[in-house]
């Protein structure tokens, strides 16, 4: 203790032995004192309240991105491509007969089904479910949150478009406002009840952009609703935007790059002064005497020049060469706090094939957490929902399934893609050979589905049989191996 606090423990010993302890504490944990260089910003707002603060302007620069940035349009395709993919999430129902074993033929009739669903699945019948998803995922990811109204049976004013009565409603975040009525368990448009479960969502009629009645609003209890969320906190209610950590980074990005681009093309249009000499030279001009033109041309001449006179160019730095190096450190950071990898946002593939594929690795195991929780809150409760729905549309349970595997499944989504197809073949022979991996693994490994390959592959051998290699004569010596000589004995 110096001097002081040396006084005060004499005076007040306990005083003195509390200003030590919070000395100490201090010291110990220097990111907990702000300072001249450290700022400690904090965040002691409960999850609702940070998101009900921020939600809607990081939902709306989120969008604003994605029309008028071509990196952030990329990084959203990219993760479009890469979590949901061309096909949607595959699903291959996986119903089992009492014994353990996969009914087939059960299997096969609910995907037939499923596909005819597929191509209508919404209300307004302009998106088939590969696109639906596509769209679903897109605005989870950039707005935080989507929501869904699911419609089973007879709906007044609905007709369904397919032969199954199940529908899905879209519904962007906007139409869900955030709005609180304690007293009433409604936290930013969701009725909670005591445990915090929501239990129903107030769902505004229109876009509140485009009518004037956009205050009007109905509750949809919540067993009708699909609430698809990007959450990051414990006990938060409404989603948060992917691009919350990102957009002041992507923002000046595109502002520099902006203005980039201007100063090189002001570079590219070609300068040039006449310098007039010593001022004593000098002659002022009048009227049009003043006003001369330089023909520029393949070995130009110019004559006309005054006394003192010199012409000389003027020269740019533009384009820097420091903006590719600093821009690729800015989407390097950016593709950190966006699950996505540098290659794929810069498309800079340069590299090996190790170096190339780690980075595929990484960035693959990101893409499946998504994937994950896009199963989990949509694929999984619309394909529960439509099978519930096609049973009462007349199809035939088997009497030998086992009812509690009904609606069991694999969820598929697009694979990690092969860098080096002859290397990533040659890997997974071996792992089959070994048998620690399946036909079928490696068919799904294609983003193909197994049964579908396995009756093109019969169907294709039936049509086209291939002639049966001539088994190899043991008998005969290998043209390879030298001969062996007659009088040599072996052994």
């Amino acid at each position: 203790m110096n001097f002081f606090e040396t006084t005060i423990a004499n005076l007040s010993p306990s005083w003195g032995a509390s200003r030590a302890k919070s000395r100490n504490v201090i010291k110990a944990f220097e990111a907990a004192k702000p300072s001249r260089t450290h700022k400690a910003n904090r965040e002691k707002n409960s999850a609702n309240q940070a998101v009900f603060a921020a939600g809607q302007s990081l939902r709306e620069q989120a969008r604003w991105l994605d029309n008028n940035h071509d990196i952030s349009i990329g990084i959203l395709d990219k993760l479009e491509e890469r979590v949901v993919g061309p096909k949607g999430i595959m699903i291959e129902p996986q119903p089992r007969n009492k014994g353990g074993a996969i009914n087939v033929k059960f299997a096969e009739l609910i995907s037939e089904r499923f596909k005819n669903w597929s191509l209508k699945p919404e209300t307004t019948g302009r998106f088939a479910r590969s696109s639906m998803e596509r769209l679903v995922l897109r605005s989870w990811l950039r707005d935080g949150e989507i929501f869904a109204q699911v419609l089973r049976g007879h709906v007044p004013g609905y007709k369904y478009l397919t032969n199954t009565k199940f529908a899905i409603e879209l519904l962007e975040a906007d139409f869900v406002p955030m709005f609180n009525e304690v007293k009433n368990g409604v936290r930013q448009g969701i009725q909670t009840n005591a445990w915090g479960r929501a239990t129903g969502y107030h769902v505004l009629y229109d876009h509140p952009s485009e009518s004037f009645y956009s205050s009007k609003s109905k509750v949809i209890p919540a067993e009708r609703m699909l609430h698809l969320a990007l959450i990051k906190r414990v006990h938060q209610l409404r989603g948060v935007s992917l691009f919350h950590g990102v957009i002041t980074r992507f923002s000046d990005l595109k502002e520099y790059e902006e203005s980039e681009r201007v100063a090189a093309r002001i570079a590219a249009a070609l300068g040039m002064y006449i310098k007039k000499g010593s001022p004593d030279l000098y002659e002022a001009k009048t009227g049009e005497e003043d006003k001369r033109q330089f023909d520029l041309g393949v070995g130009s001449v110019w004559d006309t020049l005054e006394p003192g006179e010199d012409v000389g160019m003027i020269e740019s730095n533009r384009p820097s060469a420091a903006v590719v190096p600093w821009r690729s450190g800015q989407l390097r950071a950016g593709s950190a706090g966006m699950r996505s990898s540098y290659s794929s946002i810069a498309r800079d593939y340069n590299g090996t094939f190790s170096s190339q594929r780690q980075e595929l690795v990484e960035a693959h195991i990101g893409f499946q957490v998504l994937q994950d929780e896009f199963v989990n809150q949509w694929s999984r409760p619309v394909y529960r929902g439509w099978l519930e729905m096609e049973l009462l549309n007349g199809i035939k349970v088997p009497t030998e399934l086992d009812k509690d595997t009904l609606f069991d499944g694999l969820y598929l989504g697009p694979t990690m893609p092969w860098i080096d197809p002859k290397k990533e073949a040659d890997a997974m022979e071996t792992l089959k050979e070994n048998k620690v991996a399946s036909r079928s693994e490696w068919i799904r490994n294609r983003g193909e589905n197994p049964r579908e390959v396995m009756r093109q592959i019969d169907a294709e051998d039936k049509e086209y049989p291939q002639p049966d290699k001539a088994p190899k004569d043991k008998d005969k010596p290998d043209e390879t191996e030298p001969p062996v000589d007659s009088n040599t004995s072996q052994s």
